[in-house]
């Protein structure tokens, strides 16, 4: 039983800092933290643990809410201390609330915490804190401090072992688990007051980035708030948001938050500028370069000055998609289309004046989920003539009509959208999906070459790679059908099965020149990663290994 408990001691003990490597002690001046590992090698294990999450099935890969969360994560970034640093941005399946940055600029975002925001600013806040952390090289500095830390603590928790071993006795077994327990003790406190540290200075660094982004900085007390409610209502035995087990919320925090908000609402200004719908007001500080742009630029001299708008100016604060977006969550994160119908059923019970019209939208992509086209149809078509420019509620019904038996009404309403919005990734993959489904060579033959412009810029997408494959698999092309099923099945997770699969292809005869070079650039590519997982014991149960 000792032996067992001393093994089971020094794996936690090992595991606690490395499995914390965010939580760490704040940066000090001239630490080697950055000297672990390379840019390159830090996005190396970045991809690797996308892709292994993916793997496992707890991404969310929408091609919507992929580029609501990009748009909105690139503009934080380039707001950050680090602008020129490579993000990451992807939303999880989970509906607990949380959210967390690792190696490489990669950011991750439960469903839940988007479901639980009540606005675009508090999602904001969150990912702003963990730009801060990314920026700050948090992760890599706990792995530094760590190291340092557990050989120390790991020795006093073997002293103490054989001493309580040797004084014998009945108690030598209590002994022996309260050093375990006393050590382990140690190595959590210690993870306690680095996580205290970095979530201040990731506070202070994140809300600035929220003001330059001309994001509203209440939201993020805001938020912690809600998130300290939410705990003091969990005290009857509810387990705490995994937010607040990884970004301990305390009063001092808030208050922090609060302050900070003010102080910047001081040394700022408001603007009130006229858009469609309504007005928009933002917080300028005149000190800052980046914000201190006039609101007209006049690059262009050909242009009149009242034609002239300043880049920056149609970038910054919300993009007027969360509610849209919020509604899609609910729908694609819950477990059954039933499920999310019985939740509509209870918001419209719940809420005074029934449902708003983008939970009018989410309902119908319940509805269109759950097999139900032609009645998702009549919904969105009555949303799209209150709303006749949101893609959001146009692709759904573009989707519905084409599954209720009206592919020519679809298809055409999907041309007409790649010509309004050219280059958008979610039309364009909306729309192959749909000619996927529908099938035959001409379907196929449509889909590849609406796709192939976007297919240099797409080498990291699994949601484009599987439809482009499919498409050129209805088209009749096999090699590119192949090799897009090669990088789809690496890119979630089963390099093992990419690399078979492109050493099949290299042995068609088919295969030209040019191809055979391609296929043989991606297998020396993807070889070293096979090679890493399977000394890392790392297996594919989806492959026979006997």
């Amino acid at each position: 039983m000792r032996p067992l408990l001393l093994s089971a001691a020094l794996t936690l003990a090992l595991a606690v800092p490395l499995a914390s490597a965010q939580d760490s002690k704040l940066p000090d001046i001239g630490s080697s933290a950055g000297e672990l590992l390379t840019p390159a090698r830090q996005a190396e294990y970045g991809g690797m643990m996308l892709r292994e999450l993916r793997n496992y099935g707890y991404l969310l890969d929408d091609p919507l809410v992929d580029d609501w969360l990009q748009t909105m994560g690139a503009r934080l970034g380039s707001n950050s201390a680090q602008p020129r640093q490579p993000y990451t941005f992807f939303m999880l399946k989970d509906r607990q609330i949380n959210a967390f940055a690792t190696l490489g600029g990669y950011i991750g975002v439960n469903a839940g915490l988007v479901l639980t925001a009540e606005r675009e600013d508090e999602v904001a806040a969150v990912l702003s804190h963990e730009i801060a952390h990314v920026t700050q090289q948090h992760v890599l500095r706990g792995v530094e401090r760590a190291q340092r830390d557990q050989i120390p603590i790991l020795l006093g928790m073997l002293a103490a072992v054989v001493a309580a071993q040797q004084a014998g006795g009945n108690s030598s077994g209590d002994a022996t688990m309260a050093a375990i327990t006393s050590g382990m003790g140690l190595m959590q406190q210690r993870q306690i007051n680095y996580t205290r540290s970095n979530e201040s200075e990731a506070d202070r660094l994140g809300i600035r980035t929220l003001a330059r982004s001309g994001y509203d900085v209440d939201a993020m007390a805001g938020f912690f708030e809600r998130m300290s409610a939410s705990m003091r209502g969990n005290a009857g035995g509810y387990s705490v948001p995994d937010f607040l087990q990884t970004h301990p919320v305390t009063t001092t925090r808030i208050s922090e938050a609060k302050s900070r908000a003010e102080q910047m609402k001081k040394d700022t200004v408001l603007l009130t500028t006229a858009v469609p719908g309504g007005v928009r007001e933002e917080r300028v500080d005149p000190a800052d370069p980046a914000l201190s742009d006039p609101l007209v630029r006049r690059n262009n001299p050909l242009l009149p000055a009242s034609m002239q708008v300043s880049v920056t100016t149609l970038s910054r604060g919300a993009t007027g998609q969360f509610e849209w977006a919020r509604e899609r969550l609910r729908v694609l994160s819950a477990d059954t289309p039933g499920d999310v119908l019985k939740e509509y059923e209870n918001l419209q019970r719940a809420q005074k004046d029934g449902l708003t019209e983008p939970q009018r939208y989410g309902l119908a992509l319940a509805r269109l989920r759950s097999s139900a086209a032609g009645q998702a149809r009549d919904d969105l078509q009555a949303l799209l003539r209150d709303h006749p420019d949101n893609l959001w509620v146009a692709l759904a019904l573009g989707e519905a009509e084409s599954r209720a038996g009206q592919p020519a009404q679809a298809n055409a309403r999907f041309e007409a959208l790649l010509r309004q919005h050219p280059g958008s990734r979610p039309v364009a993959l909306t729309f192959a999906a749909i000619l996927n489904e529908q099938g035959g060579r001409e379907a196929g033959q449509r889909a590849q070459a609406m796709l192939r412009p976007l297919l240099s810029q797409s080498g990291n997408d699994p949601v484009f790679q599987t439809r482009f494959a499919r498409a050129s698999e209805l088209a009749g092309d096999t090699t590119r059908a192949s090799e897009a099923y090669a990088e789809a099945a690496f890119l979630s997770g089963r390099p093992e099965q990419a690399l078979i699969q492109l050493q099949a292809l290299k042995r068609q005869p088919a295969l030209d020149y040019v191809g055979r070079a391609r296929v043989d650039a991606r297998i020396e590519a993807i070889t070293p990663t096979v090679l890493e997982m399977r000394r890392q014991g790392i297996q594919d149960p989806d492959l026979d290994r006997r």
